[in-house]
């Protein structure tokens, strides 16, 4: 969706300032709500994407006011509740208040380094070639979803080169809708700095964007 999260390319907020690897953490409740998160997508009761769209649909101010993990915090509380797993008054009370139905899976805290090592794998078999090879020029399709998304909105339109082919992924637009895997290929892109920001850009500045198939159109 073209919410808040999507600030590729906008000006007006000031500049990038990297923050150094370490500390991970700047407060003593995030790692909680980093392990809260993990071990409810360890559930199954939601896909990675369906995970993303709900921290990308919050309200714009809400999501460009929060720190990361407040951000993380407020997607797992909207997930959790439109599944029946936890009430507003709940969340409101910081505790719970009735028991809860049992989800899916239990990630027990012996298996916590396995699962991550292991993490999620999105890669599929291919049932069908592949559209483009590289070298091929491709245009990324103008497109406003309402739903989540992968596909930045400063490459819509835009015409760019085909350089790498990373296989066949889960499709994240219909992962996230809960309308299934629909395993697509997935393209390493490459964009002229000029094709996406025009003459301002720098000389010899490229971008490169991982973009599925449906989001690509012969140029």
């Amino acid at each position: 969706m073209n919410g808040a999260q999507d600030l590729g390319g906008m000006m007006g907020f000031g500049p990038v300032v990297p923050e150094p690897v370490k500390p991970l953490f700047h407060a003593k409740w995030e790692p909680r709500a980093f392990a809260l998160t993990l071990a409810m997508g360890a559930t199954g009761e939601w896909t990675i994407d369906m995970a993303r769209f709900a921290r990308e649909s919050l309200p714009p101010p809400v999501y460009l006011t929060s720190s990361y993990y407040q951000i993380w915090l407020a997607g797992l509380e909207r997930l959790l509740e439109e599944r029946g797993l936890v009430t507003a008054e709940e969340i409101a009370a910081g505790r719970s208040l009735v028991d809860s139905r049992p989800v899916k899976r239990v990630l027990a805290a012996d298996k916590v380094a396995e699962t991550l090592a292991r993490g999620g794998p999105t890669e599929r078999d291919a049932a069908t070639p592949a559209r483009f090879k590289p070298g091929d020029r491709v245009r990324a399709r103008t497109m406003n979803p309402t739903g989540h998304t992968r596909i930045p909105r400063y490459c819509r339109g835009h015409v760019g080169t085909v350089e790498a082919i990373h296989g066949v992924h889960v499709f994240p637009d219909t992962s996230a809708a809960g309308a299934g895997e629909n395993p697509a290929w997935l393209y390493g892109v490459a964009f002229d700095g000029r094709e996406i920001w025009g003459e301002d850009s720098a000389q010899g500045v490229s971008l490169r964007i991982d973009l599925w198939e449906p989001y690509l159109d012969p140029a």
